[in-house]
């Protein structure tokens, strides 16, 4: 038998703390919908590691694997992109991060890998593929791709009790919208705890899938506003999370071998500017627009304009994002930085054939921002041609960066 061991750490901040995910919110935190926390799950001398955060930067990700109690080539820190959490990435989305927090942050991922990997037991895995729960859209064009895989990972001890369920599917944990001012985890709140309640005594651990374009159906622009939306609320967060839950437990299962194996790769990403006009007049412009512009909107303008001013004339180096496959009993866990769109995605599977239920998740062990396939740069859109400059970054990715991160991680899950 494998060994395997989970475990979880209470990372729920007190009130007061700024909340990240919107720039037309401005208000901290009032108190708590739900715990976030830290999910860990050790297989052999590997592990996944989950914040309930927007968030982990590379530095972070990077301290977190070499403080561990595993190698560092084993293990994945990821994000839930939850836009109910605390500002979780130092000099990103906008607002200034508390340091206090972000060492409880990367301390509780250190003792949550710690803590899974000393209750190793022996233990059996099996994968399921769920039905498409029907929950995520396409937010950029209607109709159109998402990736509406559910695979469902069950791991027992050799008494056959149940130490952890990991799912993973890919739409945007942001039902909840910018008026929200309680830290929460949204649906996946609602997913984790369906399980638990299912599997007493076990460990839910979601993944967040590439969703890059896909939520429960509004576009990202309809987030900037702070007026409340009936659709967007916490009984909704629990429907959703309920109906992603009962999909993925309907799934039957197949018993897998006690092997666990480890790729991990780099990738050199380039930046290409999008604006044509000078940061100078881009400045003047939005500064202007903003005296006449709704409060939300000028919020957002306001982030323009200073990102304008001290961001934009910077000439960006390429980034080295990190690429690891862990094939778990054979099963891929492919783990890629950043907001990964469907169509890169399903690139994936495509390559890996239907045969292998695969979990493809993002905002593994960085998250810069959107890195869209080269065929939706013709679409332009606030995740093309905007949110570099929410993430703090001069420029959006070149088109080819997630051609060239899901090349690497196919040849990493076939062994290259």
């Amino acid at each position: 038998m494998i060994r395997a061991g989970a475990a979880i750490i209470d990372i729920t901040p007190p009130p007061g703390l700024l909340m990240s995910g919107f720039a037309a919110r401005s208000l901290p935190a009032a108190g708590a919908h739900d715990p976030l926390t830290v999910r860990a799950v050790a297989i052999g001398d590997t592990a996944v590691v989950v914040a309930d955060v927007i968030g982990i930067d590379t530095a972070m990700s990077a301290r977190i694997r070499e403080r561990c109690m595993l190698p560092a080539e084993n293990v994945v820190v990821a994000a839930l992109h939850n836009h109910g959490g605390p500002v979780s990435m130092a000099g990103r989305l906008s607002l200034a991060a508390d340091p206090a927090y972000l060492e409880r942050l990367e301390d509780a991922c250190v003792a949550a890998i710690g803590k899974a990997a000393a209750a190793r037991r022996p233990a059996t895995i099996a994968v399921g593929q769920g039905s498409d729960p029907g929950i995520a859209r396409n937010r950029r064009h209607p109709g159109g791709p998402v990736d509406a895989s559910l695979p469902l990972l069950r791991i027992r001890g050799g008494d056959g009790s149940m130490i952890a369920v990991v799912v993973a599917y890919a739409c945007h944990p942001v039902v909840l919208a910018a008026d929200n001012l309680l830290w929460t985890a949204d649906y996946p709140h609602f997913v984790r705890q369906a399980l638990e309640e299912t599997y007493p005594g076990a460990v839910a651990l979601f993944m967040t899938g590439c969703v890059g374009d896909a939520n429960t159906g509004h576009s990202a622009h309809a987030s900037i506003t702070l007026s409340a939306n009936p659709d967007r609320t916490y009984e909704a967060a629990e429907r959703i999370g309920r109906k992603v839950a009962e999909a993925a437990l309907a799934a039957d299962e197949q018993p897998l071998p006690d092997t666990v194996v480890v790729g991990n790769g780099t990738v050199a990403l380039r930046f290409e500017r999008r604006e044509t006009e000078a940061p100078g007049d881009l400045e003047k412009l939005w500064r202007e627009e903003a005296r006449t512009a709704e409060p939300a909107r000028r919020s957002l303008l306001g982030h323009w304009a200073g990102w304008a001013r001290t961001v934009a004339p910077v000439i960006p180096e390429p980034l080295a994002a990190r690429v690891t496959v862990l094939r778990w009993g054979g099963v891929p866990v492919v783990a890629l930085p950043g907001e990964i769109f469907a169509e890169t995605a399903l690139s994936i599977r495509a390559a890996l054939g239907p045969e292998r239920p695969a979990f493809v998740i993002g905002f593994a062990d960085d998250n810069p921002g959107y890195i869209p396939p080269a065929s939706e740069f013709r679409h332009g859109g606030y995740e093309v041609d905007e949110a570099h400059r929410y993430y703090g970054l001069a420029a959006t990715f070149a088109p080819g960066s997630a051609e060239a991160l899901a090349d690497c991680a196919i040849a990493l899950a076939n062994g290259d």
